[in-house]
């Protein structure tokens, strides 16, 4: 076990040096000087050179690159442009509505998909399966941000169980903070949820085919119990790597969302720094996002080694 964890370890290294390299020449090529979006089209150049020297942007970009990310090591990611306050902060007070926020719809798409998965491969080629896969499909197909607007206009505007939008802070009380990111949630969660019960269903029926359960039938079992004793663990490894792919893509890519909604998570804190040309920030949100994603990928393979030894040597 300590080989392979040693290998994950080396190989997340190497991915998140990579990502920073990306990151900041990406942002480098980007046309437009913050400097100059700061001080407008009519500021003249040498007081524009004076913030370009203040904001440390006329240093080599080796220079630069090396400051930026020693920083996020010791935990300081540089003075937001535009805010003039540590990144840090900002990051901070915006990453405990997003985090939550990911969690909540993670948890509510794997409530929802797994009882699903299982019942439609408990009753393959029944009405009940191919109404499942109907609806399940559908959940795929329609984005979420259509969701999100229809919940919106239903439990907002029609029933008013819940607020359009807008989130009211955490020192408002736990249940209020969570009432306001149920719909955002359930909009997140929805299409991940359709996702996730098709690849449960999927990785339970050829689990069911194997010969271990057959096995188990012919010593008596029931199919139920066969099921429920052996199969799901074993069909677990797949859905496993969409959850972890779930909870990246929910931290990172719910720009859309929190955009509907009027939250101040991550996504909306990265849209208004690119608005802004606000570069650090942007540069320290997103490799902070990557970071997320590597780890959590981690600790998925890391899970697949403990659930399933035979994966651990395979790799070994």
């Amino acid at each position: 076990m300590l080989p392979f964890l040693a290998r994950r370890i080396g190989s997340l290294a190497l991915s998140l040096i990579a990502a920073s390299i990306v990151i900041f020449l990406v942002i480098e090529v980007v046309p437009g000087d913050p400097a100059s979006f700061m001080l407008g089209l009519n500021a003249a150049p040498d007081t524009v050179a004076a913030l370009r020297d203040s904001l440390g942007l006329d240093a080599p970009a080796f220079v630069r690159y090396w400051e930026w990310i020693t920083g996020m090591f010791r935990g300081e990611f540089g003075t937001s442009y535009t805010y003039k306050v540590p990144v840090g902060n900002l990051i901070a007070d915006r990453v405990w509505v997003s985090l939550p926020l990911t969690i909540y719809a993670l948890t509510l798409s794997t409530l929802i998909a797994f009882p699903v998965g299982v019942l439609a491969a408990a009753r393959r080629n029944s009405p009940t399966d191919v109404s499942i896969m109907g609806v399940t499909q559908l959940g795929i197909a329609v984005p979420n941000f259509w969701f999100a607007m229809l919940l919106q206009l239903v439990f907002a505007g029609i029933l008013r169980w819940f607020s359009a939008g807008g989130f009211p802070g955490w020192d408002a009380g736990f249940w209020a903070g969570m009432k306001a990111m149920t719909l955002p949630a359930v909009a997140l969660a929805l299409p991940q949820a359709s996702i996730l019960a098709r690849v449960m269903r999927s990785s339970l029926l050829d689990t069911l085919g194997e010969d271990f359960i057959r096995t188990a039938r012919a010593k008596g079992l029931s199919r139920r119990q066969a099921l429920w004793r052996h199969a799901i663990r074993n069909a677990l490894i797949p859905v496993l790597t969409i959850i972890g792919l779930q909870f990246s893509f929910l931290l990172a890519g719910a720009i859309i969302i929190e955009r509907i909604f009027y939250f101040p998570g991550m996504g909306s804190l990265i849209f208004q720094a690119i608005t802004q040309r606000d570069l650090i920030v942007v540069k320290s949100a997103v490799m902070l996002l990557v970071f997320a994603v590597i780890l959590v990928t981690f600790l998925v393979d890391v899970t697949y080694a403990i659930a399933d030894p035979r994966l651990r040597r395979a790799r070994s």
